[in-house]
């Protein structure tokens, strides 16, 4: 998930590349322009591909499906399966939750734009998108910290894990996540303020707050301060609380029996291959956008195949890593699979 700003692309975003608003006045004296400020933006996405861009749209409309498919069975599950009661899938299926909604901020809007020939959006319309984008990428976070939590009591504390995890602590716990994501508002709150009087086009495959920040008519250096302090110490924060969690989980297992040990990876290897998919994904993007000599379309692909990546992949970890909950998932399907009525042959008639 791109929650850092990054720069999309060495060139100037100064650089005239799509028309401008309508609601625009040129003036000829020295080439410059006196704005009224734009009225939409144009995603530039992966508009240059041509004809690939339907390979690129049925590819993203599949995930997406699956995403939406996996996550929601996921929430479904949770909430009707009584099996399913305990702290760490009230905690999962808020992060499907999440999930459903971080990939809707962006991808329907990637999805249209595939399909026309310029992707426009209203200036709030990016503006929210961006705020988002952010914020439920924060929570994605802060979630798995406290999932992480919920596992250090599990195994740390067991005798002590049913009184520890109830369900006013489970509620506030989720309140102080979505809190953490809230938070990032000062920082996005900033670009509603600033003038955007051109060039309009929006270099990347949605309005992430570094593309849309480059087209403001001003200095934006404290803007790039703040957000990027936030994003550190959001990051950093999720990061330090994860990695102190299962440092002492390791502590704790390093002391059982190999019964034991087998039995509290198990209790983690899902989290933890999902921590560490995060976490990796995130790194390569930010990464990628600073060293290398990646075209702006292949930063652009990089960076929707990664922010999508572990929404995509959640489902499936947890199905395969989780026998109680692959095993919800099947009686689940089971109820909604038509009976099969065999023929019965009357003894009545003569063959």
């Amino acid at each position: 998930m791109e929650l850092l700003p990054f720069d999309i692309s060495p060139e100037s975003p100064r650089d005239s590349y799509l028309p401008l608003s309508t609601n625009q006045r040129s003036s000829s004296v020295n080439g410059t322009w006196e704005p009224d400020g734009v009225t939409f933006f144009i995603i530039q996405g992966l508009a240059s591909l041509g004809e690939k861009k339907m390979i690129v749209f049925v590819l993203l409309l599949l995930g997406y499906i699956i995403i939406l498919g996996g996550n929601s069975m996921i929430i479904f599950v949770v909430l009707t399966d009584s099996k399913l009661n305990s702290p760490m899938y009230f905690f999962l299926s808020n992060l499907s939750f999440v999930d459903i909604l971080f990939t809707t901020t962006t991808i329907p809007k990637m999805l249209s734009g595939l399909l026309t020939d310029v992707n426009t959006i209203s200036v709030p319309g990016c503006l929210l998108q961006m705020h988002f984008f952010v914020q439920l990428g924060v929570t994605d976070y802060a979630i798995l910290t406290v999932m992480a939590y919920d596992r250090y009591v599990a195994i740390c504390n067991p005798l002590r894990y049913t009184a520890v995890m109830t369900r006013p602590v489970r509620l506030l716990l989720i309140a102080g996540a979505w809190s953490l994501g809230f938070s990032m508002l000062t920082a996005t709150a900033m670009t509603w303020q600033r003038l955007y009087c051109g060039p309009n086009v929006v270099r990347n495959g949605w309005c992430d707050l570094s593309s849309v920040r480059r087209l403001v008519c001003g200095n934006t250096v404290i803007d790039n301060i703040v957000s990027i302090s936030f994003a550190i110490l959001a990051l950093l924060t999720t990061g330090v609380l994860i990695l102190t969690s299962y440092i002492l989980i390791g502590v704790s297992i390093s002391r059982m029996g190999v019964a034991q040990r087998l039995k509290a990876f198990r209790t983690c290897a899902a989290h933890l291959t999902v921590v560490s998919i995060s976490y990796s994904s995130a790194s390569f993007v930010f990464i990628s956008y600073r060293v290398g000599n990646f075209s702006p379309e292949d930063r652009i692909i990089v960076s929707v195949l990664f922010s999508a990546l572990t929404p995509f992949l959640n489902p499936m970890i947890y199905s395969l890593r989780n026998k109680e909950l692959r095993e919800s998932i099947r009686r689940t399907l089971s109820r909604f699979r038509p009976a099969v009525v065999l023929p019965t042959k009357d003894v009545n008639t003569v063959s």
